[in-house]
């Protein structure tokens, strides 16, 4: 077994970034930027009036004094003049700064009487100015390749003033369940010993989540000449093929005989970590095989820890971005761990990081309330409630 760092690394060093494509700006959120944005010209593309209210000469700025008005200036329609002593415009905010003006006067500090304005206590000392270029400047990159479209950086690509963009193309992904148990959910209940099969519909979800397309669902019997034509299929259908369970020890353990006759490559068999020991990588060509463990927490841990920067990296993003740890405080006491890195299910409160009672691999309903991992390297030992962890929202 390897330890998990070094699954990562390898994980990274055998993943390479879909080809490009241009789309509209418009549905371009979630993408993966596959270019730099810079701006097409500055912003502000001039001073302009950070508020609405009154631009004059600051040499004016006398409580009680009377300015007269010469016009307005809004947003899009600039005042066509400039301003001279004892003058001021009537301005609105985002509208350009008239010629002459280098100050705004709150509205809230000024009086309007027929064509004039007179000021009021209080109105500086600001001027309430956004200097032209203040934002940033033609030519500065706003975000850089590898970015993802999220709402925020969405804004920053429209004020690049870009129609469309370039981006990864989205991995096609195709999932495969296996398991002689398995059903499809709503049928076990008829069933004896049937179980409905949960943890492709988790991982489905993740891919969705984080810009892959899933394209092709498929659950197969513990029968490899069966799951050897299913795996034929889904490499056939999609960029990244997707396995769960099959992974372990036993006669049963098909997922990667399943490959095998398809030119499977292994990166890495298993990963020191619990849960999840029996994750691993391969490659088809150039397309990557991820199998998963059949548990359901297990499956959904090692995807939020594997596919998840597989899927990142795969669209041209940073994978290790996706493993951001945080130093947190656990609420609660933590028993030792083995040898192996240990994953702990846990939900934030307002007192810290609660671990789930139950951290079978198998449990699902503590699963579903879990919302962070505590990362504890092997061999670590116990912890007392306040204690500092790292921890990655799950």
């Amino acid at each position: 077994m390897i330890g998990f760092e070094e699954s990562s690394r390898l994980l990274r060093e055998n993943v390479v970034a879909l080809p490009a494509e241009t789309v509209p700006l418009e549905e371009a959120a979630g993408r993966f930027l596959a270019e730099d944005l810079a701006a097409r010209f500055d912003t502000p593309r001039s001073d302009v009036s950070a508020m609405d209210g009154y631009a004059v000469r600051a040499g004016t700025l006398e409580n009680g004094v009377s300015l007269k008005v010469i016009g307005k200036a809004r947003p899009g329609t600039p005042f066509d003049g400039a301003i001279g002593a004892r003058e001021a415009v009537r301005i609105f905010t985002g509208a350009a700064v008239p010629d002459g003006a280098d100050c705004v006067v709150m509205q809230e500090y000024a009086r309007a009487e027929g064509d004039a304005v007179i000021l009021l206590e209080g109105h500086g000392p600001e001027c309430h100015i956004r200097k032209a270029g203040s934002d940033f400047c033609e030519g500065d990159v706003l975000l850089l390749r590898g970015t993802r479209l999220t709402p925020r950086t969405m804004v920053a690509a429209a004020a690049a003033d870009r129609a469309s963009v370039e981006v990864s193309r989205q991995p096609r992904v195709a999932i495969i369940a296996t398991g002689d148990e398995l059903v499809s959910p709503g049928e076990a209940h008829a069933t004896a010993n049937a179980i409905p099969e949960s943890a492709s519909h988790g991982v489905a979800a993740l891919c969705e989540a984080i810009g892959g397309t899933v394209v092709l669902r498929l659950r197969g019997r513990d029968e490899l000449g069966q799951l050897t034509d299913l795996a034929g299929q889904a490499l056939a259908a999609a960029d990244l093929v997707v396995v769960t369970g099959g992974a372990s020890v036993g006669d049963h353990d098909l997922a990667r005989p399943m490959f095998a006759a398809l030119g499977l490559e292994l990166v890495f068999a298993r990963v020191a970590i619990k849960p999840g020991k029996p994750v691993w990588l391969g490659k088809v060509g150039d397309k990557p095989v991820l199998g998963l463990p059949g548990n359901p927490t297990s499956a959904m841990v090692t995807a939020r820890l594997l596919l998840q920067p597989l899927l990142a990296a795969m669209q041209g993003g940073d994978a290790a971005a996706h493993l951001g740890f945080l130093p947190m405080p656990c609420a609660a006491a933590l028993p030792e761990t083995g040898g192996r890195e240990t994953f702990v299910r846990a939900t934030a409160t307002s007192e810290g990081l609660v671990p789930a009672k139950n951290q079978q691999s198998g449990a699902q309903a503590p699963l579903a309330q879990s919302d962070w991992l505590i990362r504890r390297p092997a061999g670590s030992p116990s912890t007392a409630p306040g204690e500092i962890v790292s921890a990655l929202a799950f």
